[in-house]
């Protein structure tokens, strides 16, 4: 039994990606511009990358991550590398409260599945930078690839022909990750928010889907993705409302999907909104049955540079150990920093601050 499988998910951890470094964003701006090449712009990336592992290190974070440095979107960008699938501009984005997101997608060209993808090597550049730390990888749930792809009904006359390949894609991709040396992968998936309101279960019908079926199927997704996953990596989901500008996509509780969510999902950790109000109480953890499962209370935003009261989450962890084992909890930000290559409405500094801040309070809560 490794170290990872026995710790991971970490008492004081986090989502993935961090906000995006002055030098990084004139590269890519340059590098779009077609003012420098991709080799040039790979090698600032390697810069900063190599910049945040040390800080990472310098300020006690245990899961190591590139940030998701090389990325322009948390999703779009594995899934648009996937055989089968591009990334191509859109003539409108997505609705987040008060604002669209950039006009960007992917859709289905062809079979889907997984082949050379460069998120490998995006791993391997970190695990060979790491040192003896435990790195973090994050990628999309096989779910988003449903949730946010453009479908192909010449290709997949049959969706259920297209979910069955997209499984045995990830299915592949966790074997790769794994043979590179990934032992923490996390799946990231806004899928379920559709889900958590009243108001979105409404647009589910009226695009034709039914709300209970479509947990079934998110359910389905993720338990089939997970089945043969080596038994020393742990797999973790992060469960999100949406994250874009510090803004946000949906609101509401976990009540919905509560006993699917907690009590039906195989994976290793769930990441969990609970920074506000939007997210409801922590009642629906009580659908937690497996004593293994732990559960990474995202109490403190990543939107804002704001510090939160210790006292207020010290408190709050509490009130959730009403529902959950204080030994199955985890603290974490609510969710990344950066989860686009725009970022969130916040300093650098203030991320570092928010890091220490759950450090603390991990160390005073758990020792």
């Amino acid at each position: 039994m490794t170290v990872t499988q026995i710790q991971a998910p970490f008492r004081h951890d986090h989502v993935g990606s961090f906000l995006r470094p002055k030098a990084l964003k004139e590269a890519r701006s340059k590098f779009q511009n077609k003012e420098i090449t991709y080799h040039e712009l790979k090698l600032v990336e390697d810069e900063e990358i190599i910049r945040l592992i040390q800080k990472q290190k310098e300020i006690g974070v245990l899961a190591i991550s590139d940030g998701e440095f090389r990325r322009s979107w948390w999703h779009f960008d594995f899934l648009g590398s996937l055989e089968g699938m591009e990334y191509y501009e859109k003539e409108h984005g997505l609705n987040f409260h008060n604002l669209e997101t950039r006009k960007e997608g992917v859709r289905v060209i062809g079979k889907i599945d997984f082949g050379q993808h460069p998120f490998l090597d995006h791993f391997k550049f970190i695990r060979d930078n790491a040192g003896n730390s435990v790195v973090k990888f994050t990628i999309p749930s096989p779910n988003m690839l449903h949730a946010r792809a453009d479908k192909n009904v010449d290709i997949y006359a049959d969706e259920q022909d297209l979910i069955e390949d997209t499984i045995k894609a990830y299915q592949k991709a966790i074997q790769a990750f794994y043979d590179a040396g990934c032992r923490y992968l996390q799946l990231d998936d806004t899928s379920w928010a559709s889900l958590f309101s009243e108001e979105k279960r409404a647009e589910l019908v009226a695009e034709g889907k039914d709300p209970q079926q479509f947990m079934n199927t998110l359910q389905y997704v993720i338990n089939e993705t997970v089945k043969h996953k080596p038994a020393d990596m742990t797999i973790t989901m992060h469960i999100c409302r949406g994250n874009y500008k510090s803004t946000f996509f949906s609101s509401g509780g976990y009540d919905y999907a509560a006993e699917v969510i907690f009590g039906g999902l195989n994976v290793d950790g769930l990441f969990l909104e609970f920074d506000d109000d939007r997210s409801g109480s922590f009642e629906p953890l009580k659908y937690v049955h497996r004593k293994d499962l732990k559960i990474v209370l995202g109490l403190v935003t990543s939107k804002f540079g704001e510090l939160e009261d210790k006292e207020v989450i010290k408190a709050r962890i509490q009130e959730a150990a009403k529902y959950v084992s204080l030994d199955q909890l985890c603290l974490s930000p609510q969710c990344g920093f950066s989860s686009t290559e725009d970022g969130n409405i916040l300093e650098e500094e203030n991320q570092w601050q928010k890091l220490t801040l759950i450090k603390e309070i991990a160390e005073e809560v758990w020792g």
